[in-house]
């Protein structure tokens, strides 16, 4: 897969850039504020409908206009396509697959697959669950689209649960608190769906992490992943698939095994908010569910988080990222692969070990301050962005 045309408008800081992109390797030359990054999270834009450096759209609308635009045309496996996302802040974004328009913009999700390297990564490993959580989530809609329902999903029923659950707390809340069995059980289906789609990336997920940390930090013990829930019974069955097969393509699409899991998690977590449902009626929130598991990593035998060093740290951070980039690889999904600024945060055998798996992809979108950040194995086309412009890329 490849991004063979960028059109932004009223994207950031750029009021209209156009960019035409090849296979291999392009690398983005500019100084600090000029909008190489703006160009790049664009294109990861389109790939998740999300900003890797902010949680909001707003700030990706240019000062003074209503909307921002996005198009790319993109070619996977000789069929090419062009898609295009209208951000509309406080709106539903509008989107288009070859000029028509498409009823949800999460319909694109799937044409444009990107794995997107970023300083703002070194919260994989010292942010909060949330941060882990999230790449998770976004792992698996890159390996399957349909995820990006399930997630919603389960998002729209712990919304409306919680707001039950605080009207539960007040004396006109016994109404509310007798509706709340039927959102029990809407609670558990949609937030089993989740955590088996979790469970079974992470078993497959785990192995491309270790050998990735071992490869860019050979001299440091090894790392482990492992999917945590604070529900007991889940936990279990977490470990189990952790130790059994990855799970194959017919499980990332909600196969029969990935069906199987569910119904034992959705059973596990109907007992569990069972018994905390007046913990739950008192503090007025929903204290079970996959919103509050943990991607736990560790660092020989104990937890990474508190104990990795700032290397420890950027090698865990960036073994998840070329974790995921291998597993999409496996199971046929050609990612873009985006490092966003990253080469001058690496010492020299991390920037080499990310340039050798870099140099494998079929195309690698590179932003960098200076050229001599950048190895030499990357050698590509060249674009100087510099006062709202950009070159004709060049062969380096």
């Amino acid at each position: 897969m490849y991004v063979r045309e960028l059109s932004v408008t009223d994207f950031r800081s750029w009021a209209q850039a156009d960019l035409t992109f090849a296979p291999g390797v392009s690398v983005l030359v500019g100084a600090n504020g000029q909008g190489k990054t703006n160009l790049v999270e664009a294109v990861g834009y389109l790939a998740t409908l999300g900003s890797h450096r902010v949680s909001s759209d707003a700030p990706l609308v240019r000062r003074g206009a209503a909307t921002a635009q996005v198009r790319a045309t993109v070619v996977n496996g000789g069929r090419e396509l062009t898609v295009q996302v209208e951000i509309q802040p406080g709106k539903a974004n509008r989107a288009r697959v070859n000029r028509s328009p498409v009823p949800r913009a999460r319909e694109i999700l799937g044409i444009v697959r990107t794995v997107v390297f970023a300083p703002e990564d070194l919260a994989l490993v010292r942010g909060d669950p949330g941060e882990r959580r999230g790449f998770l989530d976004e792992l698996l809609v890159a390996r399957a689209p349909r995820w990006a329902g399930v997630r919603a999903d389960y998002d729209k029923v712990l919304r409306q649960r919680s707001a039950l659950l605080k009207s539960a707390r007040s004396a006109r809340g016994a109404r509310e608190a007798g509706t709340l069995e039927v959102w029990d059980a809407h609670l558990a289906r949609a937030g089993a769906a989740l955590t088996a789609g979790r469970i079974q990336l992470t078993a497959a997920l785990a192995p491309h992490v270790t050998a990735a940390y071992a490869a860019v930090a050979p001299e440091s013990v090894p790392v482990g992943a492992r999917y945590r829930s604070r529900v007991a019974a889940v936990d279990e069955l977490a470990g189990t698939a952790a130790a059994g097969d990855p799970p194959g393509q017919d499980d990332v699409t909600g196969g029969a095994a990935h069906a199987a899991l569910a119904a034992e998690v959705e059973v596990a977590l109907l007992e569990e908010i069972g018994r905390r449902r007046d913990q739950e009626i008192e503090r007025g929130v929903c204290l079970v569910g996959p919103h509050r598991d943990e991607l736990e990593l560790s660092l020989g035998e104990g937890p990474a988080k508190g104990y990795a060093s700032h290397g420890e740290s950027w090698a865990l951070a960036l073994a998840l990222r070329l974790g995921g980039f291998e597993l999409l690889r496996e199971e046929g999904s050609e990612p873009i692969l985006v490092l966003d600024d990253v080469f001058a945060e690496l010492d020299a055998r991390r920037r080499d070990a990310l340039a050798r798996t870099a140099a494998r992809a079929e195309q690698v979108l590179v932003t960098a301050a200076v050229d001599d950040d950048v190895p030499s194995v990357l050698s590509g086309a060249r674009y100087v962005i510099d006062a709202g412009t950009v070159s004709d890329g060049v062969a380096s």
